[in-house]
């Protein structure tokens, strides 16, 4: 079922029931009013036939007589006259005896001094009526034909109005329904359209300060990432296969002027050693892509354990040492640890391995003297670690870039790479729920550092 027709379902259930509650206890009311008014003129003719009969000393035959002339009438009011011995003194008509009085009726009109009740289509009233120091029991019936006729047609209108009243609620709900979903519409028209190759459409935001403009704006900010997404894909595509060919390439040359014609052994190891070079070269790059990879899965999926800092970072010093023995990596410790918990992170070991140890061989490729120096310092809540190394530093316009995958900066003559590393330590490190800023001079050197929670 559709928003609009669920909508319009509800709205008429909760207005249909609302107005049926109305006009049911209007209806009500009015008949409940009807019957007190008509116990009311009831009472008053009792009295006024009884006035007559005690009073004006009409006589009997007399007041019988206008009775049966005007039967016929609305008001068709059935008398009688007791005495509190039961003893009949005046009947309207006795021969039809509507009510039919017992003595024990009587009896409850003495104690009560006045009832009311149904009897079928009649309406009834007994009342005490004094009289020169004597009581009478006085009765007095007849059926409301108007008034229930009047109730009846009421109820008519009151049916037909229910019924009018939902028809144009059903046509005017449905015209304002549809009319305040049509933004909705619009948008899924509009979203309908966007596809992979024009990304650059956006929904329409009439107003963003309702809920269909939230909606539109949401669309739209969901929108920039999957253009952003669908643009880093193909800029990763480009790269890589940029990255790949040129190796690739290489090698398959190189193989192939071997064979042109016999070489001597060294010339052959030369050429074995440039295609091992280049093997390596892609044997990182694809180790690259893959920490790159697990960097990007969800965190929660990621098995985490708590991990001292320093011997995470020994154990990337040994590695970095054995890609180049000229590198030299320092451990400064700014502060006496107290506390292992001070030092220590909720971590993966492999990946936080690998963003150190992209930080620190990029600190030693970087800097003449071959050397990164790590300070590890502390507070309350977080550790500190600072990559610094004296190398050809970063440009300011270069570092807002430097973490985007596979760009490399003016520095990319200066020693190979494949622009992966810092852009594999920041997903790593933003994993870990922590920070990573650098800070850079040109030909003094940069420093990267890196903040997360300790346990």
């Amino acid at each position: 079922m559709k928003i609009r027709a669920k909508l319009l379902l509800l709205f008429l259930t909760l207005f249909g029931a609302l107005l049926l509650a109305f006009a049911v206890f209007i209806y009500v009311s009015t008949s409940q009013n009807r019957k007190d008014q008509y116990y009311k003129h009831l009472k008053r003719e009792a009295i006024t036939k009884a006035n007559l009969l005690f009073d004006a000393k009409v006589p009997p035959a007399v007041l019988q007589l206008i009775y049966k002339n005007s039967i016929n009438s609305l008001f068709e009011e059935e008398v009688a006259v007791y005495d509190t011995s039961f003893n009949l003194l005046y009947h309207d008509a006795v021969q039809i005896d509507k009510v039919k009085e017992t003595k024990r009726m009587i009896d409850q009109i003495i104690r009560q001094k006045e009832i009311t009740f149904d009897q079928g289509s009649l309406q009834v009233v007994g009342l005490l009526y004094k009289h020169k120091g004597q009581t009478y029991v006085i009765t007095a019936a007849a059926n409301d034909k108007y008034g229930l006729s009047r109730l009846e047609d009421f109820k008519y209108t009151l049916i037909i109005s229910f019924i009018i009243i939902i028809s144009l609620t059903i046509a005017a709900g449905y015209y304002f329904v549809g009319k305040a979903l049509n933004p909705v519409a619009e948008i899924v028209d509009k979203v309908e359209e966007i596809t992979a190759t024009n990304l650059y459409k956006r929904v329409q935001v009439k107003n963003e300060k309702d809920e269909i403009g939230e909606l539109a704006t949401t669309f739209n900010t969901m929108l920039d990432r999957l253009e952003q997404s669908f643009d880093g894909q193909k800029n990763f595509v480009s790269n890589i296969s940029h990255e790949l060919r040129t190796p690739l390439a290489t090698i398959v040359g190189e193989l192939q002027l071997a064979l042109i014609r016999e070489r001597s052994v060294s010339e052959y190891k030369e050429i074995i050693r440039l295609s091992l070079s280049d093997a390596q070269r892609l044997v990182r790059l694809s180790n690259g892509l893959l920490d790159l990879a697990k960097a990007s899965y969800d965190h929660t999926t990621v098995s985490m354990k708590e991990l001292r800092t320093d011997e995470l970072l020994m154990d990337a010093r040994e590695a970095v040492l054995k890609i180049n023995e000229a590198y030299k990596v320092d451990i400064v410790f700014e502060r006496e640890i107290d506390d292992d918990d001070d030092i220590s992170v909720k971590g993966n070991e492999y990946l936080l391995k690998v963003a150190f140890i992209n930080l620190m061989e990029n600190a030693c490729k970087f800097s003449e003297n071959h050397q990164c120096v790590v300070s590890i310092n502390y507070n309350q809540d977080k550790i500190k670690l600072v990559f610094k190394d004296s190398g050809i530093g970063i440009s300011e316009d270069e570092l807002e870039n430097i973490f985007s995958a596979f760009y490399r900066g003016k520095n990319k003559d200066f020693s190979p790479g494949n622009g992966i590393g810092l852009s594999l330590t920041e997903k790593i490190v933003l994993m870990h729920h922590g920070t990573i800023q650098v800070t850079s001079i040109v030909n003094s050197g940069s420093e990267f550092t890196i903040e997360m929670f300790h346990v």
